[in-house]
């Protein structure tokens, strides 16, 4: 499957604890972080997002 991607490049900046667990969920699932920070974002609602601002 050939999927296209619209690339927009961002740094996150993260708590050590943020990024001991981000981490440690990359060891235990072996899934790129890139695909858990993905996976967060597609499961945020609109009525989330505008809630928080």
């Amino acid at each position: 499957m050939n999927k296209k991607w619209a690339v927009k490049r961002m740094i996150l900046n993260l708590t050590s604890s943020e990024s001991e667990k981000l981490e440690q969920y990359y060891v235990n699932t072996g899934r790129p972080t890139t695909d858990v920070i993905r996976k967060l974002i597609r499961s945020l609602s609109i009525t989330e997002l505008s809630a928080s601002e």
